[in-house]
């Protein structure tokens, strides 16, 4: 059995490992980092992302506004330094809705997430006195256009979008969002962390030991052998695996795992505009089918839940540079817990459901239904907190630190999250959003107070 030492190990090179590494070895100079993971980095979760990103969060509070301000602040920092290396865009998103009850939460949504810290709201009423509406750039990032248009002027909606249904009557266009090349961004922070002395190593953490409640030897399986990592700082950002890493320290984190997919399919006819941003519709839809289509899923017991109505948010963006006519389209109107499996697998409805619901927002999608190439799914697992808030911070066991449950906003998340668990390994100043993502929260009676409020406000779409 082979022995050797590092400074820090970190569990999981994924997204957040990497994104823990590159703060603590590029921004504070910390020596003898070793990266551990089974997989090749970036491999596991945080290749199968949508690849967005948006600082338009619910409350009740500021924090994850804050705390995705900051990771943007970052991200456009890197963006900067690099060229745009990862393609990083600020088309934003659009939400949309066909139903005045839903147009009308959606605005006094709008003006709770500008309050706590979004940017300012912009209201469209097709009025001579409206402010402009600035159009969507499909290609790099305005730092200055923040905050989100409300529009209540159908006239303007469709002159903006015209491939979404008439039935559109209200749309919120939210600009401090958009999307970049999740691989990119993550090897670039891989490179950079390596320059400055990261280390990989492929294996398995197999058990972690303990000496007076403090964090002593990480036990490692790999192609070599087993190998004894004496380290007095263990990082666990397991990603999915993240209660099986846990484990071993003793500690059963509260979260559990989603699996959630998404439908790539080449929009051959062009009906959706390769400039469009992340396009969301708000209401609950049916998938559509045609009246044959309908009688035969109806005369099955087995079928006939297919026509039934689905919940909010099936979504679609354009994927791709110049030439492409790929879109990519998700909906989480499934949501189970699951134990993770590799590869994951998905349900055989899935890919149906996800381009019918879709065809419900864009209507011209229902000629093509039958002419589309062959879609591919894939996805991975939602790692999450009952509230859909990260776990950032030490644990117990002394040494022993956690950078995870980032659920379906890892990419976005990923600089703040890393550059906050720098600062708690390495005992910098934290910013006031700190204590809202660490694991001994949820015994503050008045952080239990604020769960009641979050049950229906998750900011998952």
């Amino acid at each position: 059995m082979g022995t050797s030492s590092a400074n820090v190990v970190i569990c999981g090179a994924g997204i957040a490992g990497v994104s823990a590494a590159y703060h603590l070895a590029v921004k504070h100079g910390v020596k003898d980092i070793l990266l551990v993971d089974e997989r090749s980095p970036l491999t596991l979760t945080s290749d199968k992302s949508s690849e967005c990103y948006r600082n338009w969060w619910p409350g009740p509070d500021n924090a994850m506004v804050s705390f995705m301000n900051r990771s943007i602040d970052l991200i456009e920092n890197l963006a900067e330094e690099s060229d745009n290396y990862f393609h990083l865009n600020r088309r934003g998103y659009v939400f949309l809705t066909a139903d005045p009850d839903r147009a009308s939460a959606m605005k006094q949504m709008a003006e709770e997430i500008s309050r706590l810290g979004a940017g300012p709201l912009r209201y469209h009423y097709g009025q001579d006195d409206d402010p402009d509406y600035p159009p969507a750039v499909p290609y790099g990032y305005d730092p200055q256009l923040t905050g989100a248009d409300l529009v209540f002027d159908q006239t303007l909606i469709r002159r903006c979008f015209p491939f979404i249904t008439d039935r559109a009557i209200a749309m919120i266009h939210v600009r401090r969002c958009g999307w970049l090349s999740a691989q990119q961004f993550g090897m670039y922070l891989l490179q950079q962390a390596k320059s400055s002395g990261v280390k990989f190593i492929n294996g398995r953490i197999t058990g972690v030991k303990t000496s007076a409640g403090q964090i002593e030897t990480i036990h490692v399986d790999n192609a070599s052998g087993p190998i004894n990592l004496s380290t007095r700082t263990f990082v666990i950002a397991a990603g999915p695996l993240l209660r099986d890493v846990g484990a071993m320290v003793g500690i059963d984190f509260p979260v559990f795992n989603e699996l959630h997919g998404k439908v790539a399919f080449n929009d051959t006819a062009g009906i959706i505009s390769r400039e469009a941003p992340l396009m969301i519709w708000q209401d609950p839809v049916a998938p559509y089918w045609s009246e044959d289509e309908r009688r035969e899923l109806e005369s099955s017991e087995d079928t006939r839940w297919l026509l039934q109505e689905f919940p909010s948010g099936v979504h679609c963006r354009p994927e791709g540079g110049s030439g492409s006519q790929t879109i990519l389209a998700l909906w989480t109107y499934d949501v189970e817990v699951h134990e993770p499996v590799f590869p994951p697998a998905f349900k055989d409805e899935y890919l149906e459901i996800v381009i019918r619901g879709l065809a419900r927002m864009i209507p011209g999608l229902i000629d093509s239904l039958e002419k589309l190439s062959r879609p591919v799914v894939d996805g991975g697992y939602y790692c999450k907190t009952r509230e859909n808030r990260p776990l950032i911070g030490p644990l117990p066991v002394k040494g022993a630190y956690v950078i995870g449950a980032l659920s379906g906003f890892g990419i976005m998340a990923a600089m703040a999250a890393g550059e906050l668990l720098a600062k708690h390994v390495t005992g910098d100043g934290l910013p006031e959003y700190a204590p809202s993502f660490l694991l001994d929260r949820y015994e503050d009676p008045d952080y239990q107070k604020l769960l009641e409020k979050m049950q229906a406000t998750s900011g998952q779409l």
